[in-house]
Formats: C-alpha cells, structure tokens, sequence
C-alpha cells in the first residue's frame, strides 16, 4: 500500500533530520564548524491524471557553509587564525591532497609546520627570497607554512649618515671617531674616521680599517666660509672610492669583507669651538645599516596574511604570505572528516586571492571562529523531527491495520 511505503519513507527521511541535528549537536563547540541542514522534497507516483499514489519524500542534507561564526579573539597562540568574512584557508593532509578549512587552530609540530587541530597542513607561499606569484584558480607554487624555515639572519652595511661639527681652527686636532659596520657574514668592522685640519674651510678625512693606519678611503671636505656648512666632498681617493649625493656629500668606499658603504657627510658644519667642548669637535649623528647575525623570536601574522618572523635584533622579515581561497557555490563543496571541504564540479572552480582584497575576507590573528551551531534552535528542530517520526510510524501503523482487513476479507 503506498500509505505504508509513504510512511517508511518518511520515518527515513526524520531519521535523516534527527542525524543531522545530531551532528549539529555534537559541533556545538568545534571551531569554524558549519551547521547542516536537511531539506525535504515530495514525492509523487502519478501514472495517470486521474490516479495518485503517494511516493513520500526525500531529503537533501547541505552544510551551510556560508554562515559566519562570531570570531572570539585573544587566544593564547599568534598562530590562531580565524576568517572575518568570505574565503577558506587552504589545508593539506599527509599525503598532500589539498582542502578547504575555515578551522585556524593552527599549532607548530616537532619540524615548526602549522596543522590544525584535524590534523591538516596550512598552506602558504613563501615570500623569503622575493614575493610570490599567486594563481587566481590553482594551487600552484603553495607549501607547508613553517615557522622554523627562517635560518639567522646577517645583514651587510650598505649605507649610513654621519654628522660632526668641526672648528675654524687647527689648535686642537686630529679628532678621531669609531663607526661600526657589518660585513657580509655579519662581523662588526669597527671603522675609524680620522679628521685632520688641512686649510682655512678644509679637512681632511681618512677611514681607517680596524687594526690599521693605513687608510681604506681618503676624501677633502671643503665648508663654505660663511654659512660653515659643508658644500661638496673632493679628492676621493681609493679602491672603489668616489662621491654622489647633492654636491657630492655621499662619500663611497668599500667595508672589509662586506659592501660598498655610502657614507651620507651632508650635515658636516664647521662653526666656533663654542657648545660641543672646547675642542669644538662635536659628533651629532653616526647612523649605519645592517646588523650581525640574529635569531628567530617569534611570528607575527598580519590581516592580509602575511606571516613574518621577528628577529632578536627588533628586524622583522616577512617569511609567508597566507592567502585564502572561494569558490561560486560554497554550500555545493564536498564535506570530508576533520571539518574541511573539497571543491566538486557543483561548487565550481576554486579561487585564490589574498585577505581583504577582491572580495576576501580578513585574516585574524591570535583568533578562532566559533560553530555556527545555535543550540536553541537545534534542540527545538529535534521536538520537531521526533514528532513527525511518531506521526510517520502512526500512518505506517494505520496502513498495517487496513492490509490485516483486507487479508480477513476473504472467508
């Protein structure tokens, strides 16, 4: 009897509901987690305008995956990442199939790789030697994002300002000041540059290697005699010597193992021997790039995605850009263990971006977002289900009684 075959189908179907609720239920607390939800579609056998019979229903379960939980910030870990709006982080697993995931519980194992709490990799591109070409509908050029890939860092001096104040006279004399630079595996070259009296308006200045007396570079400043300023820089001497800079202030010469440092003179005075001492000699500003070699302290990760690693020296370098990823229909894509998702031909083709650009959400930091399980609503969905399941079993239970009729009809 179709009222019988009806009533299976729908005890199935509030079977269907009921798991769903379940699930739901027991994600209450998962972080990015979306909630399912279950549809019912009637179903009609009609062979003919003037006969029905009844099919039942069936169900369609969809995970709202376009549902925003609310982001709670000021978890314990940088490395908690949460979207504010529209996009997907991009995960692996261990075999290095590649998912969709809006969970950013993201932790370092044992070799410094993020993996979330269902065990998925996030992916990134790696920007330490030079920005990344992003593909707009692949997963091209992406790799595990780790936190322990960025190695000691030692930067080379290749520029530095220095100014003094010099006398009008040569009373007093050779002044001699240390300036510190770095080579290119991160030394300290600890340069001296010596200045001595030559003429009315004009010093000469030496550098001095460490250790030496014999100058690496020899240049005359010449002052203008009425303002005391510095007016141009001749007599470079050298290898690899030379000037540049507005009226040539920019002295150029070579540090020991490392590269060639431009040295910016331009704020050079020569006035009276009055304020700096009695001497007249004056240092005002000694200003030098680079640094020696500095290890890793910790990450920071931007809205935008990029992860950069701070260094003990205060430097910070960007290591990672973390993009996020979309596709048309969001709700369409695959659910997979581990609350992660997989494009499909229904969700359509997936899109790559960065964070808040192009329609793409923000990335938070030190952030996790919240199940959008609401339990109210589940609880009270699940009264429903439960009573249209005892209604269902009441019509397959009211079709029984009639097929025992019919059967008793015959003597």
């Amino acid at each position: 009897m179709s009222i019988m075959g009806a009533a299976v189908s729908g005890m199935n179907a509030d079977t269907t509901w009921l798991a769903s609720i379940s699930q739901n239920i027991a994600n209450a607390n998962t972080t990015g987690y979306k909630n399912n939800e279950t549809s019912f579609e009637a179903l009609v056998d009609q062979t003919s305008s003037a006969s029905y019979d009844a099919a039942g229903v069936s169900t369609n379960t969809m995970s709202l995956n376009t549902m925003q939980g609310i982001v709670v910030g000021g978890q314990s870990s940088v490395t908690d990442l949460a979207v504010q709006g529209n996009g997907y982080f991009v995960v692996s697993n261990s075999s290095g199939d590649t998912f969709l995931t809006r969970d950013g519980s993201f932790v370092p194992d044992a070799s410094g790789n993020l993996v979330n709490s269902d065990g998925y990799f996030l992916m990134g591109y790696n920007i330490q030697n030079g920005p990344a070409t992003i593909s707009a509908n692949s997963y091209a050029g992406m790799s595990i994002v780790n936190v322990d890939s960025a190695s000691e860092k030692a930067t080379p001096s290749t520029a530095g300002t220095f100014s003094a104040n010099l006398p009008t006279t040569s009373t007093s004399g050779p002044f001699s000041t240390s300036l510190t630079a770095y080579d290119n595996l991160g030394n300290a070259q600890n340069l001296t540059l010596q200045w001595t009296y030559s003429s009315a308006n004009t010093w000469q200045l030496q550098v001095l290697p460490p250790g030496s007396t014999t100058p690496i570079a020899t240049a005359t400043l010449n002052f203008d005699p009425t303002t005391g300023k510095l007016s141009n820089i001749t007599g470079a001497t050298g290898t690899n010597v030379s000037t540049s800079g507005t009226n040539n202030t920019t002295l150029n010469f070579p540090v020991p193992n490392g590269q060639s440092l431009a040295l910016d003179l331009s704020g050079m005075t020569q006035l009276g021997s009055g304020g700096g001492g009695s001497s007249g000699y004056t240092v005002n500003t000694a200003n030098v790039n680079g640094n020696g070699p500095s290890s890793v302290t910790g990450v920071t990760i931007g809205t935008d995605g990029t992860l950069s690693f701070q260094f003990t020296n205060g430097q910070t370098v960007a290591g990672y850009q973390i993009p996020l990823a979309t596709v048309p229909s969001p709700d369409s894509m695959t659910s997979v263990s581990g609350n992660a998702y997989q494009p499909n031909f229904a969700s359509g083709q997936v899109k790559i971006g960065t964070a808040g650009q192009a329609g793409f959400g923000s990335i938070q930091s030190s952030s996790l977002e919240s199940s959008t399980v609401d339990l109210a609503t589940e609880l009270t969905a699940m009264i429903n289900a439960q009573s249209a399941y005892q209604a269902n079993s009441k019509s397959f239970q009211t079709g029984a009684t009639l097929l025992d009729v019919l059967n008793n009809l015959k003597p």
